[in-house]
């Protein structure tokens, strides 16, 4: 069977500790499902990092869905990203005729502001935490002549402008990049305006084998890979090797040329320096070019190459088990020509990355790419 996106859906994002996680789920399964023309499921599966035990037949049991198979899973960042692959899968094998992908998230439940480094890790135990790793990465290409500090800041200004367009956005602006960069030093050189913020919310997708219907997106093909070891062996800074690999795996499937076949793609930018790392590592800009495509306008709406139109990470927000769900739902929405005032003329091939963090001493804890095709 090939699988297809029948149906999408997503909450609003932002700070909402007021809102209980079953309105989340709420809003983007019954999207979803109307979306799709209705219907039951065969089976749902859901990706959260932080909820409680046990919240993924809470918040369908609150919409009716019960009694068939519901597998949790977790996977840091890729945590949606593999419960859509998964479904994806289920599909594929003839398991399941129509699945639920479903996540979600309530980061500011349980925490005030970055996510504590977990002390059973290696790193973590130190107290490296996300937003120094990544500081080290943009440190590297900066010593390296890769970037320049002012190439980092026009991520921020780019996909907070894309944000403009996305009304279920966390927040949007229009910044420059002086503003970019006289914003408050989080790790250094990544100030605020280049970090995701914390948030919450829930995104889903109906995935169903293809029948041909006017409004189905296809998945040509679709990885999972989990980071390896990292260190002096990769003259590559940390995310970019696994990345690069998944990548190979899902454009093998997808049957794709090159890169440069994509139309538009959604990526995982928690911070200015991981699109710019992750534009290279997917072979949708040159190694050390990543920088200067962001500065010229190659991955903005209009560009060669137009990268994070929803707003990213950045500027949608980052609820993480949400993240790669609500990333598969701008790309469905992009693909049927749905996107408003941010839509990519004539897309036809779309792209969904996923990387999820952590720092035990693997290249990333997991990733998730996915190639999907127009109607």
């Amino acid at each position: 069977m090939n699988p297809a996106v029948h149906g999408v859906g997503t909450s609003h994002f932002g700070r909402r500790p007021g809102t209980d996680l079953v309105s989340l789920a709420w809003d983007a399964v019954s999207d979803a499902l109307a979306d799709a023309g209705g219907g039951p499921v065969d089976a749902v599966w859901v990706g959260t990092v932080f909820a409680p035990a046990g919240v993924a037949q809470r918040v369908l049991r609150a919409m009716g869905i019960t009694g068939i198979p519901v597998v949790t899973v977790e996977n840091a960042c890729a945590s949606g990203t593999t419960a859509f692959a998964e479904a994806c899968e289920a599909v594929r094998t003839g398991r399941y005729g129509r699945v639920l992908a479903l996540g979600i998230e309530q980061m500011s439940a349980a925490f005030d502001g970055a996510i504590t480094p977990e002390r059973t890790d290696p790193e973590g135990a130190t107290g490296l935490a996300l937003p120094a790793l990544y500081a080290m990465a943009a440190t590297r290409y900066l010593h390296d002549g890769a970037v320049t500090r002012e190439q980092l800041a026009a991520v921020a200004v780019k996909n907070h402008a894309h944000a403009l367009h996305n009304p279920q956005a966390q927040y949007a602006g229009r910044y420059t990049v002086e503003e970019v960069l006289a914003s408050r030093m989080i790790a250094d050189p990544l100030t605020l305006l280049q970090c995701c913020p914390t948030s919450d919310g829930a995104a889903a997708a109906v995935v169903a084998a293809s029948s041909g219907g006017v409004r189905e997106v296809g998945v040509r093909g679709i990885a999972l890979r989990s980071g390896a070891p990292w260190g002096r062996r990769s003259p590559h800074v940390w995310g970019h090797d696994v990345v690069r690999d998944t990548a190979a795996d899902a454009y093998a499937a997808a049957g794709l040329h090159a890169a440069t076949d994509v139309d538009v793609a959604e990526v995982h930018d928690a911070f200015t320096i991981g699109e710019i790392v992750t534009t290279e590592a997917l072979g949708l800009a040159a190694p050390g070019e990543g920088g200067k495509a962001a500065g010229t306008g190659v991955t903005t709406l209009g560009g060669t190459h137009p990268v994070n139109p929803s707003g990213g990470l950045l500027s949608r927000g980052h609820p993480l088990g949400a993240t790669g769900l609500a990333q598969v739902a701008e790309i469905v929405r992009q693909l049927r020509g749905d996107a408003g005032g941010r839509q990519v003329d004539g897309a036809r091939i779309g792209l969904v990355e996923t990387m999820g963090g952590g720092v035990s001493a693997l290249d990333g804890n997991a990733c998730v790419v996915a190639v999907l095709e127009a109607p």
